[in-house]
């Protein structure tokens, strides 16, 4: 079992005492998404997972750090999880600050203009390599993997999604819209919760075999 680091084993609890927040028609969507995992591991798979938003800035780093946490807190082996965009940016540094503040341990050299980052959350897990990139771009996957929709823009520009398996939505409002504010700390805090918590009710419904 992986021992996460304290501060992300205590947030990640504190985001199962939120399930009952998540409104029955989003809870339909994330078990048909779990439902897809479920069935990858019942027969021994690997799954592999790309959030994709249309920046790769926010929302979709949000999901990929928060499922892979997320998958080591419910001991789910065999998920590697990704994220890509439709255009490339940078990994924006208020998502990078909320997670930080969240326990993530991350790394990289902030002023370059496409930081690579080392995301840890485990001492016994790899780090995840995070960093702004299209979703067809290495090193996520060319085929087999499941495709996550993080935002209403990335949905409506990609009508096929290359080589997924499957595809889910699962939209978030976009912190960006906060910048620059006096309630940008608390959005973003806000956000990367709410992705925990989803991304941790997801992971709660896979039986382990």
């Amino acid at each position: 079992m992986s021992l996460l680091y304290p501060e992300i084993k205590s947030f990640l609890q504190a985001a199962e005492g939120r399930f009952n927040s998540i409104s029955a028609e989003r809870k339909e969507v994330l078990r048909r998404f779990s439902s897809y995992i479920g069935q990858k591991t019942a027969q021994h798979q690997q799954v592999l997972l790309t959030f994709i938003c249309t920046h790769n800035s926010r929302r979709s780093h949000f999901a990929q750090i928060w499922a892979q946490a997320a998958a080591a807190y419910y001991q789910v082996r065999g998920v590697v999880c990704y994220s890509g965009g439709t255009e490339i940016t940078a990994f924006n540094p208020n998502a990078v600050k909320a997670l930080q503040n969240a326990g993530f341990r991350i790394t990289g050299n902030a002023n370059e203009s496409n930081p690579h980052y080392q995301v840890f959350f485990s001492d016994q897990e790899p780090p995840i390599e995070a960093f702004s990139k299209k979703y067809t771009d290495a090193p996520n996957p060319g085929v087999n993997y499941g495709a996550v929709l993080t935002c209403d823009h990335a949905d409506e520009s990609c009508p096929v999604v290359f080589g997924a398996e499957e595809r889910f939505k699962i939209a978030y409002s976009d912190p960006k819209l906060s910048d620059g504010s006096p309630q940008q700390e608390t959005v973003y805090k806000e956000r990367s919760a709410q992705v925990a918590t989803e991304m941790c009710y997801v992971f709660s419904l896979i039986e382990q075999r």
